[in-house]
């Protein structure tokens, strides 16, 4: 890694381990981010199940930023979800839930972690990289429709 995700400015917020009583909250950040396909719809069970590895910055009751590990392997993780509302963007919030997830990983023993993602620039600078820079890409093959709709 080049950088260090959790040395970001602290902004009034606190951060904190997701608990499945947050999911409503979580589930409401992601809306307008899954409504521009910015983000997967996801469930409020699917939701809860993320907040195992799962990280929420609140700002008094209101939740500001969600982002989450899903853990594979020992050799595998992905960043999940990462959302923070747009009045909280660029104070170094969505950096610091990103380092929460790295560190949750590391704690974990997983070698590395992959990133799906549009805010490419962003996440380089939390220290991802590509894997096999111009030698292989991710590609996907999907068996069913995944709903952008709020369910």
């Amino acid at each position: 890694m080049t950088s260090d995700p959790a040395s970001s400015p602290q902004p009034s917020c606190e951060l904190r381990q997701a608990l499945p009583t947050d999911a409503a909250a979580i589930h409401a950040l992601m809306r307008p981010f899954v409504s521009q396909h910015l983000l997967l719809a996801r469930s409020e069970a699917e939701i809860i199940e993320l907040t195992r590895h799962g990280f929420v910055a609140m700002q008094g009751e209101r939740c500001i930023g969600f982002a989450a590990v899903e853990i594979y392997s020992p050799k595998l993780a992905e960043l999940q979800c990462l959302a923070v509302h747009p009045e909280a963007q660029r104070l170094g919030v969505g950096r610091q839930l990103v380092g929460q997830c790295i560190e949750r990983a590391r704690s974990l023993g997983v070698m590395e972690i992959l990133a799906i993602s549009s805010s490419e620039d962003f996440l380089r600078s939390c220290g991802f990289d590509f894997s096999l820079p111009d030698q292989k890409k991710a590609l996907f093959y999907q068996i069913r429709e995944r709903p952008f709709d709020d369910r």
